[in-house]
């Protein structure tokens, strides 16, 4: 497949051919970042999804989706407190 041709799926931009460099970097093309509403700054979460196949989220998404989803007393009374406490120091 030609390093420059586009995919469209129902008429929406999905990819562009990039290459893998050497230090395994990659760029992501700005079309892709603008269909997925990713922006320069943003902080992402990056994880193997199969062979071949890798996922990038932006993490405020991922927070959106976990927060306040364990249940009541999955924690006893003031332990993330003291977890948080000791972030500070």
């Amino acid at each position: 497949m030609p390093e420059d041709l586009p995919l469209y799926f129902d008429g929406t931009l999905v990819k562009v051919m990039s290459k893998l460099s050497t230090k395994n970097q990659v760029t992501i093309p700005v079309e892709v970042l603008r269909a997925a509403g990713l922006t320069a700054g943003d902080d992402v979460v990056i994880r193997a999804s199969g062979s071949g196949r890798i996922e990038i989220e932006r993490a405020d998404d991922l927070i959106k989706r976990f927060a306040g989803t364990l249940p009541a007393g999955t924690y006893p009374p003031g332990y993330l407190t003291d977890v948080r406490d000791e972030w500070r120091r």
